[in-house]
């Protein structure tokens, strides 16, 4: 293959399948280099009708006109030939959802970068985002990382921090870290472009592991700290998304913020309830649920939960 001379624009094929990958690629469409193709996991049903959907980055690259794979195998002769053929200098990689074989890391010319969520090693994983935002970090960031063929551990290109507030969730986190890993990659395309790349081994004894959310997550272990209770609900949306029973409904809990009132109820035990005040005891403090959606129905303030739902202090929650 004939070597590009320095600094020309890269040809590039970009793997990426959800919300999260969107950014970077709007990005690369707009930027002096070419964008051959993007690869995305098959489209699949999405919302309560069950419909298949394409991908957010696959209804971008259709509305750019840029080609579109979708391969169920990776490591699939007539998919990895299709790579081979795009003659790609280097690929890029955001939230694809699966990981690359080796096969197919060789085939660009550069090699394949990612741009993960969280600051490696730290929260290597499926799930950095929500991870940190249910550990309670107040700092998060983005990580421009070699694509390795072990998870996350690729030499370190670019980092960025973004800080978490108390009260944002996953949801929030993930659009900053979006746009700001966007802002990265372009600037490390240019470095890979005039061959200025710098690379940093990750120590690895400080890696950490972002598992995968779990629906089982959801339901609400009311004996935790009120501000543990807090942080699982900021870190489980949009999904499965913390859950309580409340009088015989499942209650979906959206927005929460630690009281701070004493009491010395029981866990699981409802504080107050009048008005715009809904408090339950926790194993250590009181935490104030502000917008809860009851099972089949609507995003709800808790004025207007309890204003349709008999609830009394003292009632104890299930745990």
């Amino acid at each position: 293959m004939v070597t590009p001379p320095s600094d020309a624009p890269l040809r590039i094929v970009y793997f990426g399948t959800p919300t999260f990958a969107v950014p970077t690629l709007a990005a690369l469409l707009k930027s002096r280099h070419s964008v051959v193709a993007l690869v995305s996991q098959p489209d699949r049903p999405r919302g309560r009708g069950h419909h298949v959907a394409a991908t957010p980055t696959k209804e971008l690259a259709v509305l750019c006109g840029v080609p579109v794979l979708q391969p169920t195998k990776l490591r699939d002769e007539a998919f990895l030939g299709s790579i081979a053929a795009l003659r790609a200098d280097l690929g890029v990689v955001a939230a694809y959802g699966r990981i690359l074989p080796d096969a197919l890391l060789g085939i660009p010319r550069l090699g394949m970068i990612n741009v993960h969520a969280s600051l490696l090693p730290a929260y290597r994983g499926a799930a950095p985002i929500h991870r940190a935002v249910i550990a309670g970090e107040t700092v998060t960031g983005v990580t421009i990382m070699r694509v390795v063929s072990e998870l996350d551990a690729g030499p370190m290109i670019a980092r960025a921090t973004v800080p978490i507030g108390p009260d944002d969730t996953s949801v929030e986190v993930e659009a900053q870290l979006a746009e700001r890993g966007a802002a990265l990659l372009l600037d490390v395309v240019e470095q890979f472009a005039k061959g200025e790349v710098v690379e940093t081994p990750q120590d690895h004894t400080q890696a950490t592991h972002a598992q995968k959310i779990l629906k089982t997550e959801g339901p609400i272990d009311w004996s935790l700290p009120a501000i543990r209770i807090h942080n699982l609900v900021r870190g489980l949306q949009p999904w499965p998304l913390a859950s309580t029973t409340i009088g015989g409904t499942r209650c979906l809990i959206q927005r929460t913020t630690v009281a701070g009132e004493a009491t010395e109820a029981p866990a699981g035990t409802i504080v107050r309830a009048e008005g715009e005040t809904l408090t339950v005891a926790t194993g250590d403090g009181v935490i104030q649920i502000l917008q809860l959606q009851p099972e089949g129905r609507r995003l709800m303030t808790a004025r207007e939960f309890l204003s349709g739902h008999k609830t009394t202090p003292g009632t104890r929650l299930p745990s």
